[in-house]
């Protein structure tokens, strides 16, 4: 399981195998099985996590019981409950597997450790933090601006394939549509134009 984090580091951060084996040193693997947790709400996020196979999901529950879900992470993707990993304050988020997931744990101090020691490493987190950042603000302006049609545009065209990984009801939530809404803006968007 190692060697999907190990080559992705190799093509993305360009480190070299003693780096790459720095890292290994460091990781934990975790296999969970669909609808296991990995952090529940009120747990301390002690870990980023590299998916090596499968899809997860972060989500919030609101007052009213409904779930929000700020992000998912597949394949070479990371996640974690990243207020709770920066500050040591429970999360008040969960994290769970939407399928069997291969996972490879760090430790905050252990990344925090890397970053310093591997000069291109640290600079492939300020790129990667910067583009998760950017992405982050780009959802909040679409959320508050954006028809529910045009976010479910952009949806499947920056994600084509999680329709078929992620229930309807998931993909409708993270919009922050009913899955009634979503239901009928898909069948319109199926229409042929005339």
């Amino acid at each position: 399981m190692f060697e999907i984090l190990a080559e992705y580091l190799r093509k993305n951060a360009f480190l070299t195998d003693h780096e790459i084996e720095q890292f290994r040193v460091k990781t934990i693997t975790k296999k969970l099985r669909k609808r296991q947790y990995l952090l529940q709400e009120g747990d301390i996020c002690h870990s980023n996590c590299f998916v090596a196979k499968g899809c997860m999901r972060l989500y919030r529950v609101g007052d009213n019981g409904a779930e929000h879900i700020l992000k998912f992470a597949v394949e070479n993707w990371w996640i974690a409950d990243y207020e709770s990993y920066n500050s040591g304050d429970p999360a008040k988020g969960n994290i769970d597997a939407l399928e069997d997931s291969d996972l490879i744990l760090i430790r905050k101090n252990d990344l925090d450790e890397l970053v310093r020691a591997i000069p291109n490493f640290h600079n492939f987190k300020e790129k990667l933090d910067a583009r998760s950042f950017d992405a982050s603000q780009n959802r909040i302006l679409s959320n508050i601006s954006d028809t529910a049609e045009k976010r479910y545009e952009n949806f499947i065209k920056k994600y084509p394939d999680f329709f078929n990984r992620v229930p309807l009801h998931m993909i409708a939530s993270y919009l922050g549509l009913t899955r009634e809404t979503l239901s009928r803006i898909r069948s319109n968007y199926a229409k042929p134009e005339k």
